[in-house]
């Protein structure tokens, strides 16, 4: 009993001598950083006015800073920090295996350093107020009366955008063009709400975008790099959109169906037409959705109307989709909708297709303020 006593405590002693003052400093950085998070997630959450203050004041400098440098890399800086950082964590934790104290105390840093990075960079912007707030836009009931006038515009709307020449509309003929345009989309959005004026880096087609499609992702915005990313691989029709959607949350809105409208919104601003056929028919396959469930008969009438360029991107796009259909795939939305309801979006993944109720608060705010004009 006593030589088991011995040899336990002389394992506790040499334990302790592989636990360096290094270590001890990488805990303790771990610590604070931690702690650091819990905080602002917590003032976030409970802190009247704190994350609306730090989105409309802080997160800007975030910007300025990270997503200038990143900016300067036309790659996915944060893709190849993935890739780099899975490969040096196998070789160094393999090199680290007689140091397990040693090696937790950096893992512990790495992985407070991320979340405290992922708290500055979106955690907290997901408490802030939503876009709505600043568009005036009051999200209410709708008859389906205006439902169908939405669909209808927009029906006429990607009739009226549709490419003549596909060609023109093919992104890899335009990819660095579209990167561009997309900036001053998003800038076009910003002259109309100024809540959306400033800087914007131009998004990143992430270079194995096959990660996207397994997961049924069109594009991620990074917090560590303040990067927009998007997915390459997909139908044409909806990049123009998804990396209107994505750089929208670089403006401190994180609520994936407001980033959804402010992509529409951006898209139908822009002058490119592509962007605008992106955003209007992206628009019309929420509302198509909406329709078909509150009147059928009306919805196959309005696809009908849909020209035959439209209708053959839709039908491209559910092919690109299904073919994803998986247990990854499975996995991944239900990972997505536990991530949204922990950041307050109780709808989980249906928020997406609450993009229509701020359509429809659109279409009527214009009706309004065109019926005032007109009394005037």
């Amino acid at each position: 009993m006593v030589f088991v006593l011995f040899h336990i405590t002389g394992d506790i002693h040499m334990q302790r001598e592989k636990w360096t003052k290094r270590d001890r400093l990488c805990a303790a950085a771990a610590a604070l950083l931690f702690a650091a998070a819990a905080v602002l997630q917590f003032a976030a959450r409970f802190a009247d006015g704190f994350a609306d203050w730090y989105a409309r004041r802080v997160y800007p400098a975030v910007v300025g800073v990270f997503g200038r440098f990143f900016g300067l890399f036309s790659f996915s800086a944060v893709e190849m920090l993935l890739y780099a950082g899975i490969v040096c964590g196998i070789l160094y934790l393999a090199g680290q295996l007689r140091r397990p104290f040693g090696a937790a105390s950096r893992v512990l840093l790495t992985a407070a350093a991320l979340l405290f990075l992922y708290m500055t960079g979106c955690g907290i912007n997901y408490h802030a107020a939503a876009f709505s707030s600043y568009a005036d836009l009051t999200a209410g009931t709708y008859t389906k009366e205006e439902l169908t006038a939405l669909c209808e515009y927009l029906t006429d709307q990607v009739n009226a955008y549709v490419p003549l020449e596909r060609e023109t509309y093919a992104y890899k003929s335009n990819r660095e063009a579209w990167r561009r345009d997309s900036v001053q989309a998003m800038k076009a959005a910003g002259a109309l709400y100024p809540v959306l004026a400033g800087y914007y880096p131009e998004p990143k087609e992430v270079a194995v975008s096959w990660i996207l499609s397994v997961q049924q992702l069109s594009g991620v915005y990074s917090p560590f790099t303040v990067e927009a990313n998007y997915n390459g691989d997909m139908p044409d029709y909806n990049i123009p959109h998804t990396m209107c959607h994505e750089l929208s949350h670089l403006k401190g809105f994180m609520r994936e169906d407001e980033a959804n409208f402010i992509g529409y919104l951006a898209c139908i601003l822009s002058e490119n037409p592509a962007f605008r056929y992106s955003g209007y028919l992206t628009g019309w396959v929420y509302a198509g959705n909406a329709l078909a469930q509150a009147d059928p008969e009306t919805y196959s009438g309005l696809y009908g109307r849909l020209c035959l360029e439209a209708r053959e991107d839709l039908l491209e796009n559910n092919a690109f989709w299904d073919q994803f259909e998986g247990r990854v795939a499975e996995v991944s939305t239900r990972w997505n909708d536990a991530y949204l309801k922990m950041n307050a979006q109780e709808d989980g993944v249906r928020s997406y297709g609450r993009m229509v109720d701020l359509m429809l608060a659109r279409q009527r705010q214009e009706a309004e303020k065109s019926a005032g004009e007109l009394e005037e």
